[in-house]
């Protein structure tokens, strides 16, 4: 025996929609115990959605047939055609690595000396009476040294000699080895490089079946080594020659820029200008501090004021000047013997109507009534015209760089890696 309880109630939501609620109980006379409950729900507001028989699933992502993931079968479908892929791959892999008789993935260098000396270069004829001779490193095979333009300094402490590498292609270098050059060998850095780039190629792509933990770990460490790399540069390229260059010049000619000229007239000069930039960066290091945070807002106003109007300035004369330069050409072009060239006349054409369709484009002070405003709103949509295929060109150029990325990787892939493609015969 079962009977039915019934019960309805009506809410008010506190944007004013109200929504009913009819809750149904089945309860059994014989199972106590157990109970089953339904609920339906009716919203008079449109920012809630229900499945029902005529809409089917108000959420596209609870929908099997929409969304693959939330089925199990074609998960298991996805992963194992993804996993035969892998066994495939894999496969080719070993037998390209161990059964093809010249490998695969293998870089050669040719190792060499190179000796530089320090020398005084005498000042150019005819340079200002303030110009100086100066002391740099030049290669012992200069031709400034073989000309008499610079003179060489004697002793061991002016000459360097650093080991040189240079690459060699694979098929010339198996040549050279077994003809008993021992400056020809395989280097073994070089070649575990190219096998860690093309892992982390293959883990990138790996997106494209799922998000996996070796995606996450290529990305991880993407930018790990990209922060790293750009601090590095930064420390070499700007702190080592703009500031301690300036601060102790002989320390860091003698540690790190063995070419770095040192004019001693000048040296109290840029210590007291470095000493600027020097103080600056160590108030805005207190941005880590918690009680003098305060102290770093004044050297970041100073960075952000300075690149402004860096910037202003150069994009007043790079950009607005120069745009508005080139669009000051005559309608009719003519050449040399003054016959018109109609190709050009027409792309000055073009340019002309085109700057004065967009302009009007943006000029929103007339409306778009009248015979005034008739004529304007036709300009107007033409200069979307103008728009619309600027935008387009250069999102097809943006999608075309990213297919060059794409390409270039590919090539990486099959020709230094797994040497399958070789159009030059070198491997």
């Amino acid at each position: 025996m079962t009977e039915q309880l019934s019960q309805q109630r009506t809410t008010q939501r506190g944007d004013g929609a109200s929504h009913t609620i009819m809750c149904t109980e089945m309860r059994s006379a014989e199972h106590t115990g157990m109970h089953a409950s339904t609920s339906a729900a009716t919203h008079t507001s449109p920012h809630v959605q229900l499945r029902t028989a005529s809409h089917g699933y108000a959420n596209p992502a609870s929908n099997p047939a929409a969304n693959p993931a939330a089925n199990p079968r074609l998960r298991r479908a996805r992963t194992t055609i993804w996993l035969i892929l892998f066994l495939v791959g894999g496969i080719g892999l070993a037998y390209n690595a161990l059964v093809r008789p010249h490998g695969m993935a293998e870089v050669y260098v040719e190792r060499s000396e190179k000796t530089f000396v320090e020398a005084d270069i005498a000042a150019p004829v005819g340079a200002p009476s303030g110009e100086k001779a100066s002391t740099k490193w030049l290669a012992s095979d200069s031709p400034a040294l073989q000309d008499g333009s610079a003179i060489a300094m004697a002793g061991a402490a002016h000459t360097l000699t650093i080991n040189e590498t240079v690459g060699v292609p694979p098929r010339a270098a198996r040549e050279r080895i077994a003809a008993g050059d021992s400056n020809v060998s395989l280097s073994i850095v070089d070649t575990l490089g190219v096998w860690i780039a093309a892992f982390f190629t293959l883990a990138i792509f790996s997106f494209l079946w799922r998000d996996n933990p070796i995606y996450k770990f290529a990305e991880s460490i993407l930018v790990g080594v990209s922060a790293a790399y750009w601090m590095t540069l930064g420390y070499w390229a700007t702190l080592v020659p703009n500031l301690f260059a300036k601060i102790a010049p002989e320390t860091i000619k003698g540690w790190a820029m063995p070419a770095l000229d040192v004019q001693p007239a000048d040296q109290t000069t840029q210590f007291l200008l470095a000493l600027v930039p020097l103080i600056l960066g160590f108030m805005l290091l207190m941005r880590l501090s918690p009680k003098g945070g305060w102290i770093s807002v004044w050297p970041l106003a100073f960075i952000i004021g300075t690149t402004a109007g860096l910037k202003f300035v150069a994009f007043i004369e790079g950009d607005l000047m120069a745009q508005a330069a080139n669009t000051i050409i005559p309608l009719v072009a003519l050449n040399d013997t003054g016959s018109m060239q109609f190709g050009e006349s027409l792309g000055n054409l073009v340019l002309f109507v085109g700057v004065l369709a967009v302009l009007t484009y943006f000029f929103f002070s007339v409306e778009h009534k009248g015979r005034l405003g008739t004529m304007v709103g036709k300009v107007s949509r033409l200069g979307i015209w103008y728009l619309m295929i600027t935008f387009g060109a250069a999102f097809g150029l943006t999608v075309m760089g990213r297919i060059t990325l794409l390409s270039q990787r590919l090539e990486f892939l099959f020709g230094d890696w797994l040497w399958i493609i070789d159009p030059a015969n070198i491997r």
